[in-house]
């Protein structure tokens, strides 16, 4: 197989099961060799197997493509470290590494417990700093040394994230400083050929797949299919998109778009520090200049 990803050595976290499984596919037929790594948990996260991971690995290899499973987990530092090293061990390098892998523990903040936070903090927002972070002193260890890097990272944050979900405030917080880190990796990389880039999908996987079983279409295009959301990635993982770095982008169905973050709004100058009495007179002010900020998912 040959396509836009054509030798390149790519990592998927969360490769075994949904959007993590579409994206493993895709990279494949574009012509990377893949590193598919997955915990194997069950939908509660309890557990551990190999047969996810191992079964895209089997699906890859029967279209003609060259890949390797991993059951590390990402969210652990021996285990990131151990990830990449089998990607540098299987295929003598590195060039793009996909942080898909996550998880849901929904609740209300005021019945939120202390260990459903932890998780989800854990997985998503460590799950993404750790393999990024064993792979980007990798690639700054081999700019260093006079070699050519051209490198992607794509990373996963989500539409709670970005706007906030009721009932998801661990999943909303975790997911928005991916936003950040992404923003900060490309700040810091980029000095040594690293793109670093993030999407937002909507699309049915197994924390979703409830709430959206509404959308679930009987026949025709089905926008919901967490394949729509790979054609992206691969191409952000490809040499094409080394112009394009430190960007967030919502992709559903045959729908992508770039989420704008964070802007300095209105602002008032009082000349000196302000008196408490006075202050909501400049608040007001700013409020009526302000753009009405995007609603809350679930209000």
């Amino acid at each position: 197989m040959s396509g836009i990803c054509d030798g390149r050595v790519v990592i998927v976290t969360g490769a075994g099961r949904g959007i993590g499984r579409e994206h493993a596919l895709e990279f494949a037929r574009q012509g990377a060799k893949v590193v598919v790594n997955d915990l194997g948990t069950g939908r509660e996260g309890s557990g551990r197997s190999g047969g996810p991971a191992l079964e895209v690995v089997e699906e890859i290899r029967d279209l003609g493509g060259q890949a390797v499973a991993n059951s590390d987990d990402a969210a652990d530092w021996g285990g990131a470290a151990r990830l990449v090293k089998m990607a540098l061990s299987a295929y003598g390098r590195l060039d793009v590494l996909v942080n898909n892998a996550g998880f849901a523990r929904d609740r209300m903040l005021v019945e939120m417990t202390e260990q459903e936070w932890d998780d989800v903090i854990r997985v998503h927002l460590k799950g993404h700093f750790l393999p990024l972070r064993h792979a980007g002193a990798h690639w700054r260890e081999r700019s260093r040394a006079g070699q050519a890097v051209d490198a992607r990272v794509i990373n996963t944050s989500s539409g709670a994230g970005l706007f906030g979900g009721v009932g998801q405030g661990n999943h909303s917080a975790a997911t928005a400083g991916i936003a950040a880190l992404t923003q900060v990796a490309a700040a810091e990389l980029g000095h040594y050929g690293v793109t670093v880039n993030a999407i937002v999908p909507a699309a049915r996987t197994r924390m979703t797949e409830e709430a959206l079983a509404a959308a679930m279409p009987g026949s025709g295009f089905d926008a919901m299919d967490p394949a729509n959301v790979a054609p992206l990635v691969a191409w952000l993982g490809s040499a094409e998109s080394a112009h394009v770095t430190g960007r967030v982008f919502e992709v559903e169905g045959g729908a992508v778009s770039l989420a704008d973050g964070w802007r300095h709004g209105p602002r008032v100058d009082g000349g000196a520090r302000w008196e408490p009495a006075e202050v909501g007179d400049a608040v007001a002010k700013l409020l009526v200049d302000a753009a009405e900020p995007e609603p809350v998912r679930g209000t």
